[in-house]
């Protein structure tokens, strides 16, 4: 039996009724709430998700659950997976991570089996990795650490001075050398053109009609145009307009400051916690995996230098004659990653998500479009949709491969979370609101949903606290109090729940 509950309006569906199977009916929508169709249904959603987010609304979860029948091994796997997400996102993760630590009791996100990372997380995932806490990674987004140096916004914006002074240095010189080129060119042409176009102009001459005229002319212009290429203007503009290496230095000289081995295999060695990293290759656009079975001879910081350079900000990372770009380029998390090298449960924190957007709603409401915010606007959802569509894609994968018998967790930030979608994920001086803003989500869809993760984590050994001593969130000024089936309601609704099991 395969069971699908999307949040909010989306109907529970089955495979037993009606006598159809599971291959007939439709699949099941996973990762976004946008699949629903119709106008009507789609405001009455938008309206229902409005209200509860002016409450204090809580992130996305999504749960697919494979295990259901089967008990965990007694030593099962525990993976915490976190997608890209530039500054911004990347803090919003700082902030949901604090939370998700104060909800574990007994064993913390700093004690988990395996870490995977890219781009934003694969900063995150070293950091925990290490034994970082999440308190100390606020900290050195503060200056508060007394571990960890600061990190600048020099070290996030160094700029590609080497290629902004040498590729114009470069077109210059090509510039000079081409038009004295074009002369001698020219010069040593000239003596060898009667004899070149004797035959079409005793042509031209004897038969004196435009098809002979433009015949004159096309060899003519043939002979002495330029053989030399004019210097591409695009050769002026360097490969990115600031580069990561800054990011580098500011990890590896923390990684040593507090002793932790810069080598994936010695940090498994010490620890015991698996690391895995993932960046693009280029020139090859393939997907490579760092850990500790394969490092391709990059330290742990070259290999989240690697895995940080997103495209067009930053230059690609050459290291070791290899150009390395961001590795949300192939995938918006790795979660096959954890999958293959042995995970049971795997947590997996993706920050960005289209957001639910409706011009015109009922009831005299009105809001614009997103086109009419600009472009930047246009390209966050897109950039967004593109990210979190890979995902759903991939839960869909697990959600019927009857191999994987695990479990998936999935933390996101709501479709109607206007204010975390206007932050810009590069807008370094936004990282405080965004990790406030992570942690209050966090909290608040951890204590709405403790009842369904509960069981759930206490069967691979970890326990949250009980729900009256979590950390509370308070709610928006002015919000009404609600009655406890209402929030209980609410937080059902606000639940994706995915099951995915078989029966005979």
């Amino acid at each position: 039996m395969t069971r699908c509950v999307a949040s909010g309006d989306q109907e529970e569906t089955r495979s037993s009724r009606s006598g159809q199977s599971a291959s007939e009916l439709e699949s099941p929508r996973i990762g976004t709430d946008s699949f629903y169709s119709g106008v009507p249904s789609l405001l009455a959603r938008w309206s229902r998700a409005m209200e509860r987010q002016e409450r204090g609304g809580s992130v996305g979860l999504t749960l697919v659950q494979r295990s259901s029948g089967h008990r965990p091994p007694k030593d099962a796997k525990i993976a915490l997976v976190l997608a890209g997400g530039a500054v911004t996102g990347g803090a919003f993760k700082v902030g949901g991570l604090k939370a998700l630590d104060d909800f574990l009791v007994g064993r913390k996100v700093t004690e988990l089996d395996m870490y995977v990372g890219l781009s934003a997380g694969a900063f995150l995932a070293t950091s925990l990795a290490a034994g970082i806490t999440p308190e100390e990674m606020i900290g050195a987004l503060e200056g508060t650490s007394s571990r960890l140096s600061q990190l600048r916004p020099f070290d996030f914006y160094y700029p590609n001075l080497r290629e902004m002074l040498s590729r114009p240095a470069v077109f210059s010189a090509r510039l000079a050398g081409y038009l004295p080129g074009l002369v001698l060119d020219l010069i040593s042409v000239l003596p060898q053109l009667p004899k070149r176009l004797g035959g079409r102009l005793r042509e031209l001459l004897e038969t004196p009609d435009y098809t002979h005229l433009e015949a004159f002319l096309m060899q003519l212009f043939q002979e002495v145009s330029p053989k030399r290429q004019f210097p591409p203007l695009s050769s002026l503009w360097p490969s990115g307009l600031f580069e990561n290496s800054a990011l580098e230095r500011w990890l590896s000289g923390n990684m040593a400051a507090i002793g932790t081995p810069n080598r994936f295999a010695d940090l498994y060695r010490e620890t015991g916690k698996r690391l895995f990293i993932t960046a693009t290759n280029l020139d090859t656009a393939e997907r490579v995996v760092f850990g500790p079975d394969n490092d391709h001879g990059l330290t742990i910081s070259e290999a989240v230098q690697a895995s940080s350079a997103l495209p067009g900000f930053y230059r690609p990372a050459r290291l070791n004659g290899v150009d390395y770009v961001d590795g949300g380029v192939r995938r918006t998390a790795n979660i096959d990653v954890a999958i293959e090298h042995g995970a049971d449960l795997v947590i997996c924190y993706n920050p960005f998500r289209p957001f639910l957007n409706i011009p015109r709603v009922e009831g005299g409401r009105r809001r614009g479009y997103l086109a009419d915010r600009g472009f930047s606007t246009v390209m966050n959802q897109v950039f967004r949709t593109l990210l979190h569509t890979r995902l759903a894609l991939g839960l869909q994968t697990y959600l019927h491969d009857d191999r994987f018998r695990g479990d998936i967790v999935v933390i996101e930030a709501r479709e109607t979370d206007e204010t975390f979608f206007a932050v810009g994920p590069l807008a370094f001086w936004k990282r405080a609101d965004a990790v406030q803003h992570g942690f209050e989500s966090v909290s608040r869809t951890l204590s709405d949903h403790a009842d369904v993760l509960r069981p759930l984590f206490e069967s691979y050994g970890l326990e949250l606290r009980p729900t009256g001593s979590t950390p509370q969130v308070e709610s928006a000024p002015g919000a009404p109090a609600e009655e406890v089936p209402e929030a209980v309601a609410a937080a059902r609704g606000r639940m994706r729940l995915i099951r995915g099991q078989r029966t005979s």
